[in-house]
């Protein structure tokens, strides 16, 4: 795929100045709100459980050894540990990798802003996402809010959490031709999600949509809902259809998260998925005691594109696609 023919980079220079004075307007955002900057490093010992994430890796040796190191998905366990030695609420803006398909959507390399405030729950997080958007843009924004169940209902027409097994092999069918034999609930609601509640959703403002079921926790607190239904403390963010963020009231119980990642990483196994060095370093840092805190991801690259109605993520990277 290596051409010394493809030199030029994908983004023009009005794209670029774009780039640069969004990149400048976080970090004033962050600053006026005494939210410290942090860089940490790219490359690590250990990786993520999560078996729907595929990372990059390296070998090289070192210190007599041969070592595999991991490319971050995301500078979330590094900057758990920096909070749980003490430091104040901060963000981070700086490449992740991941071992995706290349599309317009995707790149294997990309921007993440990923901040955490101590003492915000989600829905206060929600709301500085909606300022840091409208300092941003230049206009009061403020996102909708629906609950997993809510948009289920608005766009599926079945409750998520009542909704039998086969009724939802059923729907899936209907409108995928992929289902019946599926059976795994968060399987089929995921494809709902993706197939019937995503491309409708935040078309005129961003919308959050939040109290995922509880099986969909991931690093999030899990708590009840209004009807008792066991739910995750966590939000994803839309606009005009594309994800942009996904963030939660963070899990502080350190045992907990060790079985979560204990149990992602048999679910990989089982899956046959390539064995990977899970962190524990994390399950450490939340037993010397992690703060009530709320921390989000938000793809910048994807931001920009909707910012500049521009159709795919090369046109905001200086470098981008299988050429880069």
């Amino acid at each position: 795929m290596y051409s010394k023919d493809v030199w030029q980079p994908t983004a023009d220079l009005k794209a670029l100045k774009f780039r640069a004075e969004v990149f400048h307007n976080i970090r004033r955002f962050f600053y006026q709100r005494d939210v410290l900057e942090v860089d940490t490093p790219c490359l690590s010992l250990g990786t993520i459980s999560d078996p729907h994430i595929e990372v990059l890796t390296c070998q090289t040796r070192t210190l007599g050894q041969d070592v595999t190191y991991y490319l971050q998905t995301s500078p979330e366990y590094a900057m758990k540990r920096l909070l749980a030695a003490g430091v104040p609420s901060i963000y981070q803006l700086g490449k992740v990798f991941r071992a995706e398909e290349i599309g317009r959507r995707h790149s294997i390399e990309f921007t993440m802003l990923e901040w955490y405030r101590l003492g915000f729950d989600h829905w206060q997080l929600m709301r500085e996402m909606d300022d840091l958007l409208t300092q941003l843009i230049g206009q009061t924004i403020v996102s909708e809010r629906l609950s997993y169940a809510e948009a289920f209902v608005r766009y599926v027409g079945v409750n998520p959490f009542s909704a039998s097994l086969a009724a939802l092999q059923q729907v899936c069918h209907q409108h995928t031709e992929y289902g019946l034999e599926e059976q795994d609930r968060d399987t089929l609601l995921e494809l709902l999600f993706a197939t019937l509640v995503e491309p409708n959703i935040g078309q005129q403002v961003p919308c959050f949509i939040h109290a995922y079921p509880a099986s969909q926790a991931a690093l999030a607190k899990q708590q009840q809902d209004e009807q008792g239904n066991a739910t995750a403390a966590r939000f994803e963010w839309y606009w005009q259809g594309m994800e942009l963020a996904n963030g939660y009231f963070e899990l502080t119980d350190a045992a907990e998260q060790q079985q979560r990642m204990h149990e992602e990483m048999a679910e990989r196994a089982e899956q046959g998925q390539v064995w990977r060095q899970a962190d524990e370093r994390l399950i450490s840092a939340l037993e010397r005691g992690l703060p009530e805190c709320a921390g989000v991801a938000l793809g910048v690259d994807r931001l920009l594109m909707l910012l500049q109605n521009k159709a795919h993520i090369e046109a905001v990277m200086p470098f981008a696609g299988p050429h880069a």
